[in-house]
């Protein structure tokens, strides 16, 4: 049987209750309309879950009785981090949500020369706590334990600069369509993808070069133009079809 489930950081094994946080205690008992006795779930966002059931519910405060630990779940073994330009506020939303359910560990948005959205700093952070809860309820909903890390916004060209060289266990991707290898073509990585996806218009061609001398290897995603949002997703799923916990 189905049970919602909660992101608590802090939840430790030898918990014998636990207080759910405010906005997952709010969206327990005033969206969901929870009752006590009803079944959740909750984990820590590092791989402990338990199981519980609802003890109390109070006008600001849900308290839940852990009943029984879960076996931690592992780490996934693909370590995939997605580079995203940033976008119009649903796209990007959307690719959030959907790059968790994809198993994605790392999702860094950047301000790529084409980005027809712009954020000030004030706004950038704020944005980025929206797309942490945008995580933290892909995570709730898809059943993962481990939460995907939303890192700030920053400048393309700045974090290209700034990146460290790859790793022999990574493999650093850009999508454009002038490239002229496909994933399926590519050998299989170690234990880390990164894939940098463009903004509405693309990349410059400066934004590539710069790219592929920070060690990415240009890749193509078939034939047709698609969506920033599109090829996002497009390119997770595949990679994970093809070297991850989609085979």
């Amino acid at each position: 049987m189905a049970f919602p489930r909660f992101y608590c950081p802090g939840l430790a094994v030898g918990h014998l209750r636990v207080d759910l946080p405010p906005a997952a205690a709010h969206h327990a008992a005033r969206v969901l309309r929870l009752k006590v006795g009803d079944a959740v779930g909750l984990f820590d966002g590092c791989g402990a879950e338990a199981l519980g059931a609802i003890v109390s519910i109070g006008r600001d405060k849900v308290r839940v009785e852990v009943l029984r630990w879960q076996t931690q779940a592992p780490a996934p073994a693909l370590r995939l981090t997605l580079v995203q330009a940033l976008c119009a506020q649903e796209k990007m939303d959307w690719v959030v949500q959907k790059a968790v359910e994809l198993g994605v560990t790392r999702i860094q948005p950047v301000a790529a020369e084409r980005s027809v959205v712009r954020l000030a700093p004030d706004r950038a952070s704020r944005r980025r706590e929206h797309w942490e809860g945008v995580a933290i309820a892909a995570c709730e909903q898809c059943g993962r334990s481990h939460l995907a890390e939303v890192a700030p916004l920053r400048p393309l060209k700045a974090w290209i600069e700034e990146a460290s060289p790859p790793s022999e266990a990574e493999r650093r991707l850009v999508l454009t369509l002038e490239a002229s290898s496909a994933l399926s073509a590519l050998e299989p990585p170690g234990s880390a993808v990164t894939v940098l996806v463009g903004p509405e218009g693309g990349f410059t061609e400066r934004e590539v070069r710069d790219a592929v001398g920070a060690g990415f290897q240009p890749v193509k995603l078939g034939p047709r133009v698609l969506r920033t949002e599109t090829a996002a997703i497009a390119a997770l799923a595949a990679i994970q079809t093809l070297w991850g916990d989609l085979r």
